[in-house]
């Protein structure tokens, strides 16, 4: 089965098997927000998905 690009391109599998994504509200209107607020968003997300959605969209993966 061939990889979902998309799911591809927003989530990276880790060497143990985690899915991570990006943060939301990154894009703009970010400058009226606290210093704390705006470093929430870029920490990376560990993301849980079945079994299946995994296989189905990313299927080389553990």
């Amino acid at each position: 089965m061939k990889t979902n690009k998309s799911y591809s391109k927003r989530l990276r599998v880790t060497k143990n098997g985690k899915i991570i994504a990006r943060g939301t509200g990154q894009s703009h209107f970010n400058a009226k927000e606290s210093g704390n607020a705006s470093m929430k968003k870029k920490r990376a997300n560990i993301i849980s998905l079945s079994n299946k959605v995994t296989r189905q969209f990313l299927p080389r993966t553990k």
